[in-house]
């Protein structure tokens, strides 16, 4: 049993410097295929036809993202090893007219997107960025804008106004989470202001995806430097984790010139994978988009993103429909979402028999309900992955008199009807603007993520 090859010291910063770069889905979609070309994989548009010999892709659908190696297919029945994960969180949105004015105040109007912890966006110094839509020379663009300064607050109200604040604080949605960003009696110039920002006049933009983010940077904290302080945790952690699952997984670029079979033989050199494995899979990232507003969407884990795409790998490889099938039988999918930790203030919200401690590695999500998708097979997949990674197990089960919440495994396995297990690493604050990790998780994590990706035993 070989430990996983990440440092975690190097994990955590990257971590960082991962979220941070990544204030909205496309913006963490275009530093995924960052990383993903400098290890070999090359961008794919839907409309192309994919090629026919082993390599390494990627697509991008807005927010969502799909990257695999067919470098260590074996035919076009080979199954796949998915690891999916999402990369949009609970924030505030902008509308299509935003322009107010209030008491003298400037204010953008917003929509709130996903369950956000209210109060943890007051008093913040709050950026933009997202997706401009504009009129091109030859057509409608899109553009990402990051506009990284201080431009929006959401301002509360006093202690002195409101006596029963620390009691228990009401916030209206509506009423009281409209940033200010100016002092004028006339309403403000979005569409001008994001214009400028992209590069394009004003009466050139056609729309946006544009949201407020944190401007405060991810940070090593406590005693020890031993824990993570970031905004979006849930779920950049899992896409951070998986983009380096991935890469390590399949290996250097083959820069030698002997072609693909040079390259299956460096993937199967992997640390994860065994020479004698008798069932290679193909490896698969899927970043879905939308998982924190029920992910029905275009991009989201309920459409036809992930299927097509498998598909379309198997009919590459010369398969039908037959092979297709006989692939989705035997792939099994991780549904990788963070967890919560057990919290030290409110121990009582929290399973008993089921404690999970920060940095204390992976987590193993079961629901009866099917919150989550996980059953006695997938498990074993998750626990083999694990004891292969030299990393420790937890398993996270809710109280049943708490509701669970769920993720993008439940709606994948229907789409797919391949086994699924749910996990993730543990958190505090999720869904608030700032969250909080362990520092060693994330190498434990994709250090899980990779050996799942590449077994070296027999699929379940």
């Amino acid at each position: 049993m070989a430990p996983h090859p990440f440092d975690g010291d190097s994990m955590a910063r990257g971590l960082c410097a991962y979220v941070d770069a990544s204030p909205s889905p496309f913006h963490a979609c275009a530093q995924a295929a960052q990383r993903l070309e400098a290890a070999g994989f090359s961008l794919l548009a839907e409309t192309d036809v994919f090629p026919t010999g082993a390599g390494r892709h990627y697509l991008v659908r807005g927010g969502s993202l799909v990257a695999w190696s067919t470098e260590t297919a074996t035919g076009p029945a080979t199954s796949f090893r998915v690891v999916g994960a999402h990369t949009d969180s609970p924030n505030l949105r902008i509308k299509p007219q935003p322009d107010l004015t209030r008491a003298g105040w400037q204010l953008l109007g917003v929509e709130v997107y996903g369950g956000p912890l209210f109060n943890s966006w007051l008093d913040r110094d709050l950026g933009l960025s997202g997706r401009v839509a504009v009129r091109g020379a030859h057509g409608t663009e899109t553009r990402l804008v990051n506009i990284d300064e201080p431009v929006l607050r959401v301002a509360q109200l006093a202690p002195h106004l409101d006596r029963g604040a620390n009691e228990g604080l009401t916030l209206n949605p509506q009423q009281h989470l409209t940033p200010l960003w100016g002092v004028s009696t006339e309403p403000g110039d979005f569409r001008g202001y994001i214009g400028a920002a992209v590069g394009v006049d004003g009466a050139d933009v056609l729309s946006w995806d544009v949201m407020a983010h944190d401007l405060q940077p991810s940070r090593l904290i406590g005693r020890d430097l031993d824990l993570i302080a970031a905004p979006r945790l849930d779920n950049l952690a899992t896409s951070y984790a998986g983009v380096q699952a991935l890469i390590d997984v399949v290996g250097p670029p083959d820069v030698s010139g002997a072609g693909s079979g040079s390259a299956a033989a460096s993937a199967l050199a992997s640390p994860h994978r065994s020479a004698s494995a008798s069932r290679p899979a193909i490896p698969v990232l899927v970043l879905f988009d939308h998982e924190e507003v029920g992910s029905q969407s275009e991009r989201g884990a309920m459409s036809t993103l992930l299927p097509t795409v498998l598909e379309r790998i198997v009919i590459s490889a010369g398969g039908g429909r037959e092979e297709f099938h006989r692939a989705l039988a035997g792939t099994i999918v991780a549904s990788a979402d963070m967890a919560h930790a057990t919290h030290p203030n409110y121990p009582e919200k929290h399973e008993p028999q089921h404690q999970i401690a920060i940095n204390g590695g992976p987590v193993l999500k079961t629901n009866v309900k099917l919150r989550y998708a996980t059953d006695s097979v997938g498990s074993a997949a998750f626990i083999t992955a694990c004891e292969q990674a030299d990393v420790p197990l937890q398993h996270f089960v809710s109280r049943n008199d708490l509701p669970c919440g769920s993720t993008v495994g439940p709606m994948t396995a229907a789409l797919t009807g391949a086994t699924t297990v749910d996990c993730g690493a543990p958190m505090l604050s999720m869904h608030s603007a700032r969250e909080l990790c362990g520092a060693k998780d994330p190498a434990m994590y994709a250090g899980a993520l990779a050996a799942f990706l590449a077994p070296t035993t027999s699929r379940i």
